[in-house]
């Protein structure tokens, strides 16, 4: 089996020196902040062997979050945007059978995030872009945005949307309790929250070839749908959606594998949003490429769905 993995991270050290510094909020271990740092910023000599060794014919390269986004000027954040993807495809340039690019986007600017996006496409071959949930509070239902979902359609390319923006607010819920921010559980709440926001202000009847990937196998989404159909049919809203909720779950939305190493619950996935809907990622270097691997081979799921998520649905979504 081959494998396309959608989520794969670097960092770019002269970016962070350009913008204003992010607390960490997220604890975790010496070993394992080192083993992050020591990879992020590395494309050959740990990156591309333990891809070999495990049957990953292509990374999708993405900026490490906060990303852009932490920028919290417009204009600074345009020229940093350019910065990153320029450096991007040099690197998938050096290696253009192993790397794909998604471009990080100025969100602060949302005219020059289109036209970002338009050359990253066009000029440099990128494969779609990556967001990092909301840009200080607004978020993709906004209507500056429309024209970059206009966009997103022409090109024919996918928004990733990932977790980790700069927050935009406290949860009472997590106060005193910092185990609960970031990947284990906070960034899929509010980005499968984001994801049905978008839903519900109508994005994608709007833009209906629009694509949307989340990660960590739809942030919460496909294990909801029924509920969520089941609530919307009791709702007054000021303008009713096009279809229910969970269809746009599988169509618009699709997801991948991220972070998720957990067979049962790739079964899961496929059973709920289809077996079109689901593609491999591993979330490096922040998880481990094996088990990644091995979370898709141990899948109780036919030959023919493990080669769609490993790597035909992201050729067909991605045209690579």
């Amino acid at each position: 089996m081959r494998y396309i993995a959608l989520e794969e991270a670097f960092a770019l050290p002269e970016l962070a020196a350009r913008q204003p510094t992010v607390p960490m909020r997220i604890r975790v271990t010496d070993e394992y902040a080192e083993m992050c740092g020591r990879k992020l910023v590395d494309f050959e000599e740990y990156r591309l062997p333990e891809m070999d060794a495990n049957g990953v014919d292509i990374q999708v390269l993405s900026l490490t979050v906060p990303g852009i986004q932490a920028d919290t000027a417009p204009d600074r954040a345009v020229d940093n945007a350019v910065f990153a993807n320029d450096f991007l495809a040099e690197v998938v340039g050096r290696h253009p059978a192993r790397f794909r690019g998604f471009a990080a986007l100025p969100m602060q600017d949302p005219g020059a995030a289109v036209a970002e996006l338009d050359r990253c496409v066009r000029q440099l071959g990128f494969v779609g872009a990556l967001v990092n949930d909301h840009t200080r509070g607004r978020y993709l239902d906004d209507p500056a945005y429309e024209e970059l979902w206009s966009a997103l359609e022409e090109l024919g390319v996918p928004l990733y949307l990932h977790p980790g923006s700069v927050p935009a607010d406290d949860w009472h819920v997590m106060r005193g309790r910092p185990e609960m921010y970031g990947a284990s559980w906070s960034w899929q709440a509010e980005t499968g929250g984001h994801a049905m926001r978008l839903v519900y202000a109508g994005v994608f009847d709007r833009h209906p070839r629009a694509t949307l990937i989340l990660g960590h196998l739809g942030e919460f989404l496909p294990f909801q749908r029924s509920r969520l159909d089941s609530r919307y049919r009791t709702l007054r809203v000021d303008t009713p959606l096009l279809r229910m909720p969970s269809e746009y779950i599988g169509t618009n939305i699709v997801l991948t594998t991220s972070g998720v190493l957990d067979p049962a619950a790739i079964e899961a996935a496929v059973l709920t949003a289809g077996a079109d809907a689901v593609m491999f990622s591993v979330d490096y270097p922040y998880e481990d490429t094996a088990a990644a691997v091995a979370s898709v081979e141990k899948a109780n799921l036919s030959d023919d769905v493990k080669e769609r998520v490993a790597h035909r649905n992201a050729r067909r979504v991605l045209g690579i």
